[in-house]
């Protein structure tokens, strides 16, 4: 397509350039606050984080509530995947077309619908009260399980659309040759779907574990100040406190936890594709 390498280079060097002047420049600049004690560079920023009790629960109940979600999507969209991958072509096409339907909405509105689902006068609290399961209105709302439904309902379609893509890129003869040999269905996901299916779950697993990490409507309309994630607290520390030192230790946090998150996927599913 080009003459030489040069000729290459020097048409992605105007969007090399712009994305370096708009993004990473300023992303740097914020990410060196952090990393700075006055005029020399130190950690302290990061130990005075980590030495706070609330910081420390924040930051482990955002890991642990990304890990959840990222589990959940992935056991539901293997589920989700492999029955609308068997499906006729035509509906199929449907399927994926609902799967996809939520992405087309935005997530400030999706996540304000559960607020009517999960509120006091919600349709939840109705069928509990309904059925006599309770006298009075469970709290709901500004709770952890409101906030884990609410980042699963919004990346799960990530997830379901790429073990999709896995999936059909599939030899259509290796499960059938699994089930002729003898395997029953769970060594059939495990000995042949999961390697083969790898990569996909990699590209969602990363997908809904750095999107779970940084989503920020959810977990401030569902969870509120009573849940706070990394990504409110982040918000609170510059628009309440002023404080961009701990909103550039936070960013960086984040950072660090989605580059973590794939580099792992992509070794354990190397690992596993190796034995």
């Amino acid at each position: 397509m080009f003459q030489n390498r040069a000729e290459a280079l020097a048409l992605a060097l105007p969007a090399a350039i712009f994305a370096t002047v708009v993004f990473l420049l300023p992303v740097a600049i914020l990410l060196s606050e952090g990393f700075r004690a006055g005029s020399a560079w130190s950690l302290s920023a990061y130990a005075d984080f980590f030495s706070g009790t609330l910081n420390r629960t924040v930051f482990l109940r955002t890991f642990r509530l990304g890990l959840e979600v990222t589990a959940v999507s992935a056991v539901i969209g293997y589920a989700a995947a492999f029955a609308i991958v068997n499906l006729p072509a035509k509906g199929k096409g449907r399927m994926i077309g609902l799967v996809t339907l939520p992405l087309m909405i935005s997530p400030v509105a999706r996540t304000y619908a559960w607020i009517v689902i999960l509120g006091r006068t919600g349709i939840v609290n109705q069928a509990i009260t309904g059925l006599g399961l309770s006298a009075e209105p469970l709290r709901l709302l500004f709770t952890e399980t409101a906030v884990f439904i609410g980042l699963l309902q919004l990346f799960l379609p990530l997830m379901i659309l790429s073990l999709i893509s896995a999936l059909e890129n599939m030899p259509k003869d290796a499960i059938p040759a699994a089930r002729v040999l003898g395997a029953n269905w769970f060594q059939v996901f495990w000995k042949v779907i999961l390697p083969l299916t790898r990569e996909g779950l990699v590209v969602g697993g990363t997908l809904v574990f750095t999107g779970s990490l940084t989503a920020y409507i959810t977990p401030a309309v569902l969870g509120g100040s009573k849940v706070l994630m990394l990504e409110t607290l982040m918000y609170q520390q510059v628009s309440v406190a002023n404080d961009f030192v701990s909103a550039s230790v936070i960013a960086f946090i984040l950072i660090v936890m989605s580059f973590a998150a794939n580099i792992l996927l992509k070794r354990l599913a190397t690992a596993r594709n190796r034995r």
